[in-house]
């Protein structure tokens, strides 16, 4: 019995012994209220469920489990849930694989797992649900693995018998990697451990035959630690040096140099060095050293792993930003807490306010406002109803609200967003490549250079000879040099992630570090994309009256009026009437009101119409006239407002060396106008461009290049632009375009405007430089352990020790390397453009 277990029984029975009476089925004390007498075969229980669970064992003939000195000591607590989704096909697509012969298996994580009895007591489901083929229980992990019959059996009641004995059953996806990733370490730390102990020992043998060479020591007693020593190093390489014998067979096999082939040889060389000794009974053997090489090696492997995971969760940790767990609605209206990786399509879940949404879906009860700054950067929260649309990962702000499951876990935005920035950083650019290569290459040249070392020293001093090889081979493992490049970008892009730009591989970023072609799309790249109040004449008081008309319009003009002026309180219409073409009327406070087209206003009023449209100024804008009482009394300019950070954004740009131009579809004269406000020469701005014609002005500008190491940059909303966003060497999507831009574009910037695109090219330049960096010094440290070696300076254990130093350092470089600002602008910050000019001025600027 375990210590734990002890305790934990220890506890039960004071409170039984407290109370008098122990449960039946769990041990636990039964409070006096429930003690009945006269009950059949002196049984007592603590609650309803436990004598649930013990019927169920008894009349199935389990009674065996009650047998057990270690027993699950917890009181049943079940959910009583039904567990129909379990037989959902959307959870047979996810959860379920066949496993022959028409039967079914999948894997469940058990609540309540906690000893042997529960071992028994799962793999006996089969006994108490006719159709449940076999039941395996790894206790460690509490993971099931159910295999059944779905022709004689559902597996909701093979969960639902489960819940029964108190094991609450989820769908086990979601929690391997963190498992996973608990074994690896658990498996190194165990490797780490017996290398330790055994060096120790080595050691302890070592430190005696070293005191024998200075004070003598009996040849039998010399004899014994040489075996002793022999004896010990076998299971320290077979066992935990056994890693780098199967990376240097795995490299053997493909052909490939890979960096466990010097060490597996260094440590090869040295135990076959002190084996021919030891059975000579003459010369130094080498046993010490190995181990306590293997063992340092080892170390320093697990330490580098820990830094390389480390920088890999930057690129993650967006993932706690969707909760681990949902409140879901059943039929009969009760709430239940469910892991949010076991959510399924059609289910029902209630999210409060001040909660995260679990999943994708849709509103069906409640109205609230939603703050999806994550996914689309708008500062501002924004009304839901039902009916409306909801994402994993955004915040419910007001109210609470029922949404029925559309997309839960991996299938969520969320997650397809963030899946892409994985797989991106997975991708390799060309200096990886480079870097993947040279690593190969310098494989080769220490081989060399350890079998030169060996040679220069073999004439002069054998022993020697084998120490400086040894020492050689281990200190320029080229493991640093194989981490440069790639720990550099994983860091980069996760960093970017984490300040809003999101980069789906270091192919990108070494793109981006060189000025090129920057081509622009306009409408919602440029320009903020939606129609927006932009120039106003005319009387400031009539505005509550025009909102009172625009109010229950969902015309993109009556929007842009409600974006325009978000804290005026609208006036009260009456008799209001939408005219197709024209505009719309209704009364206020008495006097007529009209809203519309220039020609519609004019007809119904007799005034100069194009007298009132010339105070604007810019034939770029939408022109909308304002009647009172028969009288024209303001005209509001509309159009795509161009962003705020535009012009200054594109002279930084320009500044640094890149060639913009301006490609979109709309009127060439509306292009045209955009791109004079924004510095493009006539020549560099192209108007009615269709999507095909924006493939081809990419293919020819990458076919004309001049310099083929400039890139071609597309940057667009993802929507008639995604063909080129492919097509170019980079292709970026801008914020509000990302469901359009996740298959194609390289990057995705998250926040409004174009600025981020000047961070994107600073930071893919600092990027390089950490890169290189990475590499000199590699080269440099690996160069000066040559130079040690070879001169004789350094011994093998000195050697193993600067090894894994070298590889440490490029991980700190890379962590503390200043590439991408993670705190300049993330996701969520303030949008750019809500400028506006002072009332009456008659150049009222509004943007949301």
């Amino acid at each position: 019995m375990t210590a734990a277990s002890a305790v934990s029984g220890a506890s039960a029975a004071n409170l039984a012994g407290r109370f008098g009476v122990a449960c039946t089925h769990c041990g636990l004390a039964v409070p006096p209220g429930l003690v009945r007498e006269g009950a059949p075969h002196g049984t007592r229980f603590c609650c309803a469920a436990c004598a649930t669970a013990y019927d169920l064992l008894q009349s199935h003939g389990l009674g065996g489990y009650y047998a057990f000195s270690e027993r699950r000591e917890v009181a049943v607590r079940r959910t009583d849930r039904s567990y129909d989704e379990f037989d959902h096909p959307a959870f047979a697509e996810l959860y379920v694989q066949p496993a022959g012969e028409g039967r079914l298996r999948t894997e469940l994580y058990l609540e309540g797992v906690h000893c042997a009895s529960c071992v028994w007591l799962v793999e006996r489901v089969p006994l108490l649900v006719p159709g449940a083929v076999r039941a395996e229980l790894d206790v460690r992990r509490s993971l099931a693995r159910v295999e059944w019959d779905p022709r004689q059996v559902s597996l909701s009641a093979i969960a639902r018998a489960l819940d029964t004995l108190g094991y609450a059953a989820h769908p086990f996806r979601g929690v391997t990697r963190d498992a996973m990733r608990t074994r690896e370490d658990r498996a190194m730390l165990t490797r780490i451990g017996v290398a330790g102990a055994i060096a120790g020992n080595v050691m302890l043998a070592a430190l005696a035959l070293y005191s024998g060479e200075f004070h003598g020591m009996e040849r039998e007693y010399e004899r014994l630690f040489r075996w002793v020593s022999f004896g010990l190093t076998i299971p320290a390489l077979l066992g935990p040096g056994r890693l780098f014998f199967a990376g240097a067979w795995s490299a053997l096999r493909t052909r490939t140099l890979h960096m466990d082939l010097p060490i597996a040889i260094a440590l090869g060389a040295g135990f076959a060095r002190g084996a021919i000794n030891t059975l000579a009974d003459s010369g130094p053997v080498y046993f010490d050293g190995v181990c306590v090489l293997v063992f340092l090696l080892l170390t320093g492997r697990f330490l580098q792993q820990r830094g390389q995971r480390a920088a890999a969760d930057a690129a993650e940790l967006l993932y706690s930003l969707a909760p681990t767990s949902a409140r879901v609605r059943g039929s009969d209206g009760a709430e239940r807490e469910c892991p949010a990786a076991g959510l399924l399509p059609g289910m029902e879940v209630v999210v409060r306010a001040g909660e995260s949404f679990p999943c994708d879906g849709e509103v069906v009860e409640g109205r609230s406002s939603v703050n999806a700054a994550l996914l689309t950067g708008e500062s501002r929260p924004a009304g839901v109803a039902p009916g409306g649309a909801v994402y994993a990962g955004t915040l419910n702000v007001q109210a609470p609200v029922v949404v029925r499951v559309g997309a839960p876990g991996e299938a969520s935005r969320l997650a397809q967003l963030l899946r892409h920035v994985e797989e991106g950083a997975a991708r390799r650019a060309p200096v990886v490549a480079f870097a993947n290569r040279l690593s190969g290459v310098f494989v080769a040249v220490v081989l060399v250079l350890a079998a030169v070392t060996f040679a220069l020293w073999y004439g002069r001093h054998p022993q020697a000879a084998w120490d400086h090889a040894i020492a050689l081979l281990i200190v320029t493992c080229p493991c640093a040099l194989a981490l440069a490049t790639p720990l550099a970008v994983t860091v980069a892009v996760g960093r970017a992630a984490r300040g809003g730009l999101y980069i789906k591989g270091g192919d990108a970023i070494e793109l981006l570090a060189r000025p090129g072609v920057l081509v622009l799309d306009k409408t919602g790249t440029v320009t903020e994309g939606r129609t927006t109040l932009v120039a106003w004449q005319g009387d400031d008081a009539v505005r509550p009256a025009v909102l009172a008309l625009e109010d229950g319009s969902s015309h993109p003009i009556a929007d842009g009026f409600r974006r325009a002026w978000p804290g005026l309180a609208a006036a009260r219409a009456t008799e209001l009437a939408h005219h197709v073409g024209g505009g719309i009327t209704g009364v206020v406070n008495g006097a007529e009101v009209l809203v519309g087209a220039p020609r519609f206003v004019a007809t119904r009023t007799g005034a100069d119409a194009d007298a009132w449209v010339r105070r604007l100024g810019d034939a770029t804008l939408t022109p909308v006239l304002v009647a009172v009482g028969g009288r024209v009394v303001a005209v509001a300019g509309l159009g795509d407002r161009v962003r705020d950070d535009a012009r200054a954004t594109l002279d930084r740009l320009r500044a640094r060396g890149w060639r913009t131009l301006l490609l979109s579809g709309d009127d060439p004269g509306v292009v045209a106008a955009v791109g004079n406000r924004l510095g493009f020469a006539p020549g560099e701005v192209t108007g009615a461009a269709t999507p095909e014609a924006k493939l081809a002005a990419v293919v020819r500008l990458k076919a004309g290049a001049r310099d083929r190491r400039a890139p071609v940059v597309m940057v667009g909303d993802g929507v008639n632009d995604a063909a080129a966003i492919a097509a170019a060497d980079v292709g970026i999507g801008v914020h509000g375009g990302a469901e359009a831009c996740l298959a194609t574009a390289d990057a995705y910037l998250t926040t409004p405007g174009i600025e981020p695109l000047v961070r994107l090219g600073d930071g893919a330049r600092r990027t390089m430089r950490v890169i290189r960096r990475n590499i000199l010094f590699s080269l440099g440290y690996n160069l000066l352990g040559v130079v040690l070696a070879m001169t004789g300076v350094i011994s093998p254990l000195i050697a193993a020790i600067m090894m894994p130093a070298s590889s440490i350092t490029v991980v700190l470089g890379s962590w503390l390397g200043r590439s991408f600002d993670a705190t300049a602008t993330r996701p969520g910050g303030r949008a750019h453009g809500a400028a506006g000019a002072e009332p009456g001025t008659g150049a009222a600027a509004v943007a949301a």
